[in-house]
């Protein structure tokens, strides 16, 4: 019998990119069920990169209205009468949220004695490990397929040797929220400069959070040094296909990063403080470029010991130098 599966999982873009693998082995195991993701509006466009997802549903949990739409949310699925439901999420209102959806199958991470009562399937929560596999414990009782990474359906481009295609940026929220993740657009701009100088093809790639960060790094670099694909790539989709082209993708940590990594392009990324354990995957294609020095004995901090960065930011002292050693050595 075709099952109606709801999935639930509030983030950012990222985080529904690395949740993809545990919908995906659920679609594996049940070919014919519907699938329905619930997430925020901000993260709509993982749509645009796999072919999994039937439907979808918002609820604005970072707005003012953060209950209201939550009960509009509820509403909804009570209109859709869903077999399963499955849900991210270590906050232990998740529990009694997904009873309230009177689900049959209620499945969700233990978060005490309330999630053991009020779930049918309450998983430990295990954190230190790679995102994608954390999230993946959840399906491990209604699936026996395994899908380790993100599989996103995209037409691929022809790999353009000698290219190193760039994507400074970080989103908008994160910087506004007091998240600093990446190193200084002037650095950005050196980085770029000193690639092009080595011979390199550098391609510069990003969207409307990138602005600051571009126009920055249009400022100071001569524009016929590298090719400025800003905002010329329309949707997260664009982005995905020219991310496949490149030989080599230079970004910071944010969503393009498990775009290509699923895509298998050999991927640097800028990490300050945040975990690169949990956040890549440990095959090899993507490297992490991290401060060489740096003392902090909270590191990395960002989410587990704290909500937003220190003032110092001695974990993203990186230099332009330290970029191009890890890539071209």
């Amino acid at each position: 019998m075709k099952k109606k599966i709801l999935f639930i999982n509030f983030g950012g873009l990222g985080d529904e990119i690395l949740f993809l693998p545990s919908i995906i082995s659920v679609k594996k195991e049940h070919p014919d069920s519907g699938i329905t993701l619930a997430l925020e509006p901000r993260s709509k466009g993982v749509g645009t990169l796999t072919n999994i997802i039937d439907d979808m549903m918002f609820a604005d949990i970072k707005g003012k209205h953060k209950y209201a739409e939550l009960f509009n949310l509820l509403r909804a699925i009570w209109k859709k009468k869903f077999d399963i439901v499955v849900s991210s999420g270590g906050n232990k209102f998740i529990s009694v949220f997904l009873f309230l959806t009177f689900i049959k199958t209620r499945i969700g991470y233990n978060t005490g004695k309330l999630s053991e009562l009020l779930l049918t399937r309450a998983v430990p929560l295990n954190k230190n490990q790679y995102a994608a596999k954390m999230y993946h414990d959840l399906v491990r009782g209604i699936t026996n397929f395994n899908t380790e990474l993100p599989e996103i359906s995209v037409e691929r481009r022809e790999c353009e040797k000698n290219t190193v295609l760039i994507h400074p940026g970080v989103s908008l929220m994160s910087v506004k929220k007091g998240m600093i993740k990446t190193i200084p657009a002037e650095v950005w701009a050196e980085v770029i400069e000193k690639l092009a100088d080595r011979g390199k093809k550098v391609i510069v790639a990003g969207g409307p959070d990138d602005r600051q960060v571009i126009e920055t790094i249009e400022r100071i670099v001569p524009c016929e040094k590298y090719k400025n694909m800003y905002e010329k790539t329309r949707n997260l989709k664009e982005l995905a296909e020219l991310i496949s082209g490149a030989e080599i993708f230079l970004c910071s940590d944010s969503a393009p990063l498990h775009v290509a990594s699923a895509l298998g392009v050999k991927t640097y990324v800028i990490f300050g403080p945040t975990d690169d354990k949990k956040l890549i995957p440990d095959n090899g294609r993507v490297i992490p470029i991290k401060a060489k020095n740096c003392n902090c004995p909270l590191r990395p901090c960002l989410w587990e010991k704290r909500n937003t960065t220190c003032e110092a930011l001695e974990c993203l002292n990186i230099t332009a130098d330290d970029v191009i050693s890890a890539i071209l050595n």
